[in-house]
């Protein structure tokens, strides 16, 4: 097949646009070069003798400090229903959110997402960005989230880092030459097309220095999604097959999320932690290679050996060996064998590789203070966590686009569901009875026309869940069970005080707002029980009464019979 005499489809010609201008922003090397230098490998392409090219890698350590910092929350996606304008829908739209909210959570367990959450963020941290790309299985109707890397996207406007408004967006996958023709098959291409679906080596700019090595032939599958007239639409193609004509997702909203772990302005990408931390990465590199080639050549004793007066050279090196001189005279023995005086090493050489070390640490928001050196033996639970929170202030920023990320993914599965889910979606729902205690679940459908009408915001509940977090709020929870802010006396106090935690306070805010949801249900369920027995005893006395006047009219006609006798 000669490739110059066929013609490249529409979204191969806009996907080498995309990937020009990502070869002008050396996004493709400095990727391989963000990961090696992370992974310790920061010698790449040296060649030395004479020497071992050592490293004191301090971007991992930092890194994994940020990203530990990152995750010592826990996260939940909660929905609330917005549907003022219509009373009568109101309780519906309340009673689904609830639903969807265990849905949530239910796609957060069965996709792994907490493990997929770290990798996001890792290649944000890394890499400068972070990518989730949400898939659809119709079967189960659940969101599937896969991670991709930032060489496999491209923006329409690479100088707005706001995805729901850009032009368009290309995606990219690395797959087998049976599997896209399998595709291509059942989209309806035909077998002639086949033959064009080739595979290339066209992989120099994959991530991952390994990721040029493939044992089964395989190209690119490039995606590409634009808006038209407020839905998002999608092809697919090779480099000379389309392989799925443009089609209506009917989605409004880009199944995609990003972060850009710092801001750059006009730039989509953003800057990552280990780009910045690089230059003296390799600094301290250098000085301690400097150091161990000095202590290699001049610290150690040196053999001075006047040869032609050794018969044996080959003793010279061994323990315990005999020497033997040519020369019957060996009283001066230094005038044969010698060694020289180990040399001193200025010692402002390790100290300038300990303050670039520590210094770097400290710029970079990890250094002893910051990652909180406090003795746990010593302080008390209260202050530990002070220079814990402390500590995260440098990580603001972070921990807020990460909120926002999983803010937008939750609007993104609301959207799939209130679209694909034509048949309603089945969700499981525990209910417990609050006298008994008992547990049992059931399967609950929300019809697709409540889905429809359904209009929810979206609110990311955050809480620390660090040994130290959970050991205060045990203490917090004890005290206030001590202070009797669980009864029903004080529950009112109780609202008001939860009311004003923040979302990510050390308190459970979560929790407490499901005890008081219990707390309430169980009021009432007492009042329901206390107004039917009201209203028992209520028909008890009335029968009673009734019958207490029967008798007494039994009594006054007697009378009277007995009068009426007599006269």
């Amino acid at each position: 097949m000669n490739e110059k005499e066929i013609e490249k489809t529409s979204i191969w010609c806009l996907y080498e646009k995309m990937r020009n201008f990502n070869n002008l922003m050396n996004v493709y090397a400095d990727t391989d070069r963000n990961y090696r230098m992370y992974n310790g490998d920061q010698w790449y392409g040296l060649k030395v003798e004479g020497v071992e090219t050592v490293s004191l890698n301090i971007i991992k350590p930092i890194v994994k400090y940020k990203l530990s910092v990152i995750h010592s929350n826990d996260y939940a996606i909660n929905y609330s229903a917005e549907n003022i304008d219509n009373p009568q829908f109101k309780e519906i739209a309340v009673k689904t959110c609830e639903l969807l909210n265990k849905k949530a959570r239910k796609v957060w367990e069965k996709d792994r997402f907490d493990k997929k959450l770290r990798k996001y963020t890792k290649d944000s941290a890394i890499n400068d960005e972070g990518v989730i790309y949400t898939d659809y299985d119709t079967e189960t109707n659940m969101p599937i989230n896969e991670i991709i890397y930032k060489n496999d996207v491209g923006y329409g406007n690479e100088n707005s880092d706001e995805i729901q408004t850009q032009p368009y967006i290309i995606i990219r996958q690395r797959k087998p030459i049976s599997e896209v023709q399998n595709i291509a098959l059942k989209k309806g291409v035909s077998k002639k097309k086949l033959e064009y679906i080739v595979g290339d080596n066209d992989n120099y700019d994959a991530t991952g220095d390994d990721s040029q090595y493939e044992v089964n032939d395989m190209c690119w599958l490039v995606t590409k999604m634009w808006k038209k007239d407020g839905q998002v639409w999608f092809a697919q193609a090779t480099k000379f097959v389309d392989i799925t004509k443009p089609t209506n997702t009917r989605l409004t909203l880009y199944p995609l999320v990003h972060m850009p772990w710092e801001e750059k302005p006009g730039y989509s990408r953003g800057v990552g932690e280990v780009r910045q931390l690089i230059s003296n990465q390799l600094e301290i590199n250098k000085t301690m290679m400097r150091r161990v080639l000095v202590a290699k050549n001049t610290a150690y004793p040196q053999k001075v050996v006047n040869i032609a007066k050794v018969r044996n050279p080959q003793a010279i090196n061994r323990v315990g060996a005999t020497i033997e001189t040519e020369s019957q005279d060996v009283e001066d023995v230094r005038k044969i064998f010698s060694t020289t005086t180990p040399a001193q090493m200025s010692t402002d050489v390790e100290k300038v590789q300990n303050e670039l070390i520590s210094t770097t640490r400290e710029l970079a928001g990890a250094g002893d203070i910051a990652t909180g050196e406090v003795n746990p033996e010593s302080a008390s639970g209260k202050a530990i966590l002070a220079v814990q929170n402390a500590s995260k202030q440098p990580m603001t920023e972070q921990l807020e686009t990460l909120k926002d990320s999983i803010d937008q993914l939750a609007k993104i599965w609301l959207d799939m569901w209130k679209t694909y889910a034509v048949d309603g979606l089945m969700i499981e729902n525990e209910t417990t009875d609050e006298l008994t205690g008992q547990t049992t679940t059931e399967l609950v459908q929300i019809p697709y026309e409540v889905l429809e009408q359904l209009q929810a915001d979206v609110k990311v509940d955050i809480t620390p869940r660090s040994p130290f977090d959970k050991y205060a709020q045990e203490m917090s929870i004890e005290n206030m069970l001590k202070a009797g802010y669980f009864n029903n006396q004080k529950l009112s106090e109780l609202e008001v005080y939860v009311s004003l935690l923040e979302d990510d306070s050390s308190m459970p805010k979560t929790k407490l707002e499901e005890a008081i949801k219990i707390m309430k249900a169980k009021q009432e369920r007492i009042s329901q029980i206390n107004s039917q027995a009201q209203t028992l005893q209520m028909m008890a006395n009335k029968f009673v009464g009734e019958q207490q006047d029967i008798t007494a009219m039994g009594q006054m006609g007697t009378e009277m019979y007995n009068q009426a006798m007599a006269q």
